[in-house]
């Protein structure tokens, strides 16, 4: 992979923007479409993953990256904790619930290996 030079090359926010997408679409049905509050928080925790990444390659420093790298990371552990709540509530399918939890992961998993990579590459 060559040099990356803006956000949209990380990894990391592209999988959360495929998050985001399925966020937005299972806010759209069933259940959930009528509980604001859930989709409202759901959607903006989804948000959050995607948007700190960016703003946070936007920073001067790589500590300040790291910092909203960290944010992103733990809202993406939000949004796997709102899913859980969203299959108590029987408002989503256990597999589908699965597979957002899995992209959940995966961009925690993506989030974190950034953090390890700038922080060691500051040392």
């Amino acid at each position: 992979m060559g040099k990356i030079e803006r956000f949209e090359d990380l990894r990391c926010w592209k999988e959360a923007r495929e998050l985001v997408k399925e966020v937005y679409i299972i806010s759209e049905d069933g259940k959930l479409a009528r509980d604001f509050d859930t989709k409202s928080q759901i959607k903006r925790a989804a948000l959050s993953i995607m948007n700190n990444i960016a703003e946070g390659f936007g920073k001067y420093s790589t500590k300040e990256f790291i910092r909203y790298l960290d944010t992103a990371h733990n809202s993406a552990s939000e949004v796997k904790s709102i899913v859980y709540v969203l299959i108590d509530l029987n408002y989503l399918e256990e597999t589908k619930a699965k597979e957002i939890q899995d992209k959940a992961d995966k961009v925690k998993a993506l989030s974190l290996a950034l953090i390890r990579y700038l922080a060691n590459r500051t040392k």
